[in-house]
């Protein structure tokens, strides 16, 4: 450590030099957003120029940082926090960054999780002090048989209302606000209403998926914040493109990608061979909580003396 003197002195929080009062102010935003990286070699020979925007750049590795801030944000404001614990369903980064900032709040989660949810992401949870509840997927409503995780933190809400508050990220509109407020402008301003002839493709799993994070929506309830209006397609993708998307953008273009980039990547190209244009993928999280999940998707893969 270098002294500039030995009088008591503080930093004062300054972006350009990449000085922080606290962990939160590292959340990306229009003044300190994530990286818009260009797509070469998995892009290569097509008409549209392909960008990811890298969201696993934020401190808690993924674009749910976002989410998890103006959530607290919004509950404190509104006073909903006073007193009680948090609870929140996840497939495991929304409630990581709950998690973080719980911590850094002093504040108690409990999070429960799809069981299918990568270890990976069980662990960083318990390291951040949350209480986790894995959720078989048998005990959910036979109508959305993917939404165990959700009926159970409800269950805890409805149970005991004076201790628990729940965030509630799919109907929440501060997780709207989120992207409206800052996802949206560091891609180009408001994106739709900066040019409505912009197209707004989704990305969704096929029934009976192993992508973690995604959701199809004929196996889980739909988000109550969803706006379909804003969707002009929905692109379905198999589990096997995109995991060799995935194995692609790792090998090709250097990036350490989670499986949900590799079906987002896939459609992407797909539709960069019909049109052309500038395209930009939203990149959700990184590869390194997915070391399980992909050990079983590489099998003896790369293994000496493997055929």
């Amino acid at each position: 450590m270098t002294l500039a003197s030995t009088k008591k002195e503080s930093l004062r929080e300054d972006q350009a030099l990449r000085r922080y009062r606290n962990v939160l102010s590292l959340i990306a935003s229009p003044r300190n957003p994530t990286p818009l990286v260009r797509l070469n070699k998995v892009a290569e020979g097509l008409s549209s120029e392909l960008y990811l925007k890298l969201e696993w750049f934020n401190p808690f590795g993924s674009i749910k940082d976002r989410t998890a801030l103006y959530l607290i944000r919004g509950m404190q404001d509104r006073g909903e926090l006073d007193g009680k614990e948090l609870v929140e369903p996840t497939s495991g980064n929304t409630g990581i960054a709950l998690a973080a900032i719980a911590a850094l709040l002093g504040r108690k989660l409990k999070v429960t999780i799809p069981d299918g949810v990568p270890e990976e992401k069980k662990l960083l949870l318990r390291m951040l002090g949350a209480e986790v509840w894995a959720t078989p997927d048998d005990l959910c409503p036979i109508d959305h048989p993917k939404d165990g995780a959700i009926a159970l933190a409800h269950s805890f809400v409805k149970t005991e209302p004076e201790r628990y508050a729940m965030p509630n990220q799919y109907a929440n509109p501060d997780n709207v606000a989120a992207h409206y407020e800052t996802t949206g402008p560091e891609i180009w301003k408001y994106l739709k209403e900066k040019d409505p002839g912009d197209r707004g493709i989704a990305i969704e799993p096929q029934t009976g998926h192993r992508l973690p994070g995604l959701k199809n929506l004929q196996e889980a309830k739909t988000p109550e914040i969803l706006d379909p209006k804003v969707i002009d397609e929905v692109v379905r993708v198999d589990d096997k493109p995109a995991y060799a998307m995935t194995k692609r953008l790792f090998r090709e273009d250097g990036l350490i990608v989670g499986p949900s980039t590799g079906a987002i990547v896939h459609a992407a190209v797909e539709y960069g061979r019909k049109h052309e244009g500038l395209a930009v993928g939203i990149s959700p999280d990184s590869g390194f909580k997915y070391a399980t999940f992909f050990s079983e998707i590489l099998g003896n893969e790369g293994t000496p003396g493997s055929e």
